[in-house]
């Protein structure tokens, strides 16, 4: 029979106080008992003398006081095989997807820390083959990348296309982490995952709006254990999708709030900015492999200066902002090219042509955004012949950015196709060198790369 550790002496919807007869207990101990055939698990958060507070892991509904509790062993485990391939599990390392899993090993959530010999910074270019995302925000491997975007502007087509791509390339497996996002959202992308052929090269864990704090903040964890088996033991560079890691502090924000710690503005725990560097550290490469991550960042009332969003855009490496006017013009994928950045936009790192072009681009595409403005009153006659030129060699690189996908074939009857990113650099400055002058803009929509025969 297993040692009783404790008893329970108060109890809230998300806190449990406990009496503790074992000094041994540590925080992060999970804690157990059964009652009417119910198994009530819990996660001590805070010792004080003999009494510790715990978060339950579901409901309260059913528990007493008086109830003794036993210690799990091995804390908060998850899977840490290749049976974590094309499921779907809880916070808690249980499958969701109605087959039982059988163990091969597991692993407590918390356990990894990554030391500074192990990190490595010479990190290698992540070629994804979507035009727009190599040539305005490239990856580099273990890069950090925020991921903007509300409903309806293609956030889980790039998802899907990003996963598909660089598993082609690199044979990669990637990790899907939801956090606090609608349930019904969890099950589409599923569906289109298992439709796509694309589960089974992935894992998922949910933790979704409907349940406890601690499910939702716990996802996170059990996720990114995941995401290392990859890189630690099967030597991949992993993608790992977070959606939504706004959720994740918001999930503490509530723990917080019923123990009664005090918050700083906003409503936002003191232990916020370490909360998300212990989650953000994770995120890196080493020799044996790497992880790099898109963050969804839900962005409460659109103030871009909340310090929950400031304290996670510290971490990041660039974003992709996804933008409703893009997509209404029927230009996929939807990226705003001026809100979209990464820190490999630099000349030692795409190198001075890439670089160049870059900045090139953008300019052209600014100065197009002005145009249609004059156009739109005074008309097209009234601009200057280099105006004019800028003009028609900008639509025609918006055109060229658009790209048909593969995870959109079934929809779009386009074959999808990958895009090196040298001709991606030599067709941007062909057009911009005017090789594309004679060419109808239409010929450049949703095309790979060009060859040449748009101009004849």
């Amino acid at each position: 029979m297993m040692k009783k550790v404790g008893k329970i002496i108060g109890i809230s919807e998300l806190n449990v106080k406990i009496l503790m007869y074992d000094k041994d207990i540590k925080l992060k101990d999970i804690l157990t008992c059964e009652l009417d055939g119910d198994i009530y698990k819990f996660e001590v958060v805070e010792i004080e003398g003999e009494i510790a507070q715990a978060i339950p892991f579901g409901r309260v509904i059913g528990l007493k006081k008086g109830v003794e509790l036993q210690k799990q062993e091995g804390g908060l485990q998850m899977e840490y095989s290749q049976k974590i391939l094309g499921r779907v599990f809880d916070p808690f390392g249980n499958p969701i997807d109605e087959e039982e899993i059988e163990s091969e090993k597991k692993k407590n959530v918390y356990e990894r820390k990554l030391t500074l010999e192990e990190i490595s910074i010479n990190n290698e270019p992540l070629w994804t083959g979507i035009k727009a995302l190599d040539f305005f925000a490239p990856l580099q491997k273990g890069f950090k990348m925020g991921l903007l975007g509300g409903a309806g502007v293609g956030k889980t087509v790039l998802i899907k296309e990003l996963i598909n791509n660089v598993y082609k390339k690199l044979k990669s497996n990637a990790v899907f982490i939801g956090v606090g996002e609608r349930s019904r959202e969890g099950k589409e992308l599923y569906d289109e995952m298992k439709k796509d052929n694309l589960l089974d090269k992935m894992s998922m864990v949910f933790g979704q709006m409907g349940e406890t704090p601690c499910s939702r903040s716990k996802a996170v964890y059990s996720g990114l254990t995941e995401a290392e088996y990859l890189r630690d033991e099967e030597n991949q560079d992993v993608l790992v999708f977070i959606d939504n890691i706004y959720r994740f502090v918001q999930a503490k924000s509530e723990i917080s709030t019923e123990l009664k710690r005090i918050p700083i503005e906003n409503g936002y725990p003191t232990t916020m900015a370490s909360d998300i560097s212990e989650v953000e550290e994770r995120i890196n490469s080493t020799g044996k492999g790497s992880i790099t991550s898109f963050q969804a960042i839900y962005i409460p009332a659109d103030d871009i200066t909340d310090e929950a969003v400031q304290s996670i855009t510290t971490h990041l490496d660039g974003q992709i902002v996804l933008d409703r006017k893009v997509a209404e013009k029927g230009l996929y994928p939807a990226i705003n090219v001026f809100k979209s950045n990464s820190k490999a936009i630099d000349p030692e790192k795409v190198g001075e042509k890439h670089y160049n072009l870059v900045k090139e681009t953008l300019r052209y595409l600014s100065r197009y955004e002005e145009l249609e403005e004059i156009i739109a009153v005074l008309g097209i006659d009234e601009l200057s012949e280099e105006d004019k030129m800028i003009f028609y060699r900008s639509r025609k690189l918006r055109n060229y950015f658009t790209q048909p996908l593969f995870v959109s074939e079934n929809y779009t009857g386009i074959k999808g196709e990958m895009v090196d990113i040298k001709d991606t650099l030599k067709d941007v400055e062909d057009i911009l060198t005017g090789e594309y002058d004679e060419v109808d803009e239409g010929n450049l929509l949703y095309r790979g790369k060009l060859n040449g025969k748009e101009k004849s």
